[in-house]
């Protein structure tokens, strides 16, 4: 990687609120139910983080900033208005324009909360919806209702957000094809710029692996699965929607600019419980638990983990995370970071995928083909270890 990447301050900010209302089956991420929590001493403790941050590697322009969860719409409007006042102090947006999403859950955004949110400098919302049938969101855990989506995103236009997405899933416990259409239709009658639809995966440290390892959590089989994120990809299309991730759908002007930064494995400061950063070549993960973190903050920046990594591991990443784009990697990116070609590193890989037909060359770089996007585990497992085995 050349000097001036490993220099650079990022551009991109993460900040994780590790909180929620309850606790989805399906849900590994660092989360925990908010009753009981000390929230406030958090936000002390993320204070803490912020400063020393900026002590230590400056920002010079932030673009984008994310606040994940958990679901950070658990905060009250004073914690709200508050936290968003630490991250214009500590992270002041100098571009006019500039993304600012925070992620949210049905029920948890009133107008006073959206109100501050919209003040605090929030211009993008990202409500967790994963579907429209009443009775498959009671089957996964979550406690809103469909009517909660239409109320929710309502609000958010009546307080001035234009630039909204939600969350669908699939391949859930007991969902046919009836009832993911019926989930696109109303969806898509929405009439949002920007759709994130996943694939459900049973992780562990969750009920639904629990129960999957108990053989009581009947999944549809993969070939329906895979019809599943076809018709996804039909729907979308047919709708004017461009896929220009594996999982994410857009107008055009509407792409998640933050999430695009971790695709072209660019740097980007990660703040809070939990919470995965990188920055001139080392990678690290905060402490996980709440109050360890809250201590740990006492004494300095709360890492867990870190690591420096190498020039060939950060090029084993671009190609792996660059490909998720369905425009591909791009030479000229390549050359940037790592100063030479891609074709000079990855010659043989890269020749192989093409005579399989799992990758096409286009004027700018390499990209999936359309028709093999459900294959692209298999491309990007081609590059793993394939520098640093």
């Amino acid at each position: 990687m050349s000097s001036s990447n490993l220099l650079q301050p990022p551009t991109a900010v993460y900040i994780h609120i590790p909180f929620c209302s309850n606790k989805c089956h399906y849900c590994d991420f660092n989360s925990y139910v908010v009753k009981g929590q000390p929230v406030d001493e958090y936000l002390d403790a993320l204070e803490q983080e912020m400063a020393l941050t900026v002590e230590q590697l400056p920002p010079e322009r932030i673009e984008t900033v994310f606040v994940g969860g958990g679901t950070p719409t658990v905060l009250t409007p004073p914690q709200m208005e508050r936290f968003l006042g630490l991250v214009r102090r500590y992270f002041p947006v100098r571009t006019r324009d500039y993304e600012f999403t925070m992620e949210a859950n049905p029920g948890t955004t009133d107008p006073d909360k959206l109100a501050v949110m919209a003040e605090g400098g929030v211009n993008r919302v990202s409500f967790g919806a994963q579907s429209f049938d009443d009775g498959l969101l009671a089957a996964i855990g979550r406690i809103h209702q469909a009517e909660d989506v239409y109320r929710s995103l309502e609000y958010a236009r009546g307080a001035g957000f234009h630039n909204l997405t939600i969350d669908l899933m699939f391949g859930l416990p007991g969902q046919t094809m009836e009832m993911l259409k019926e989930t696109l239709e109303r969806a898509l009658s929405l009439e949002l710029p920007h759709y994130s639809i996943y694939g459900l995966k049973v992780e562990e440290n969750t009920l639904f692996h629990t129960l999957y390892q108990k053989n009581k959590l009947i999944l549809p089989e993969e070939e329906t699965e895979a019809l599943m994120f076809e018709r996804i990809m039909e729907c979308l299309a047919a709708a004017g929607y461009r896929q220009y991730e594996i999982s994410n759908f857009a107008k055009p002007g509407f792409e998640s600019r933050h999430n695009t930064v971790y695709w072209k494995n660019r740097p980007y400061y990660g703040l809070g419980a939990g919470a995965h950063g990188y920055a001139r070549a080392e990678r690290h993960m905060n402490i996980k638990g709440v109050h360890p973190y809250i201590d740990a903050c006492t004494e300095g920046l709360p890492r867990l983990e870190r690591h420096k990594v190498s020039r060939e591991e950060a090029m084993e990443d671009f190609m792996m995370v660059g490909l998720r784009l369905l425009e591909g990697v791009k030479r000229a990116d390549f050359v940037d970071q790592f100063a030479t070609s891609v074709e000079s590193v990855f010659g043989p890989v890269l020749d192989k995928l093409m005579d399989d037909r799992l990758l096409v060359r286009t004027q700018e770089g390499y990209k999936l083909p359309q028709d093999k996007v459900i294959l692209a585990n298999m491309v990007f497992g081609a590059f793993v270890g394939y520098l640093t085995a």
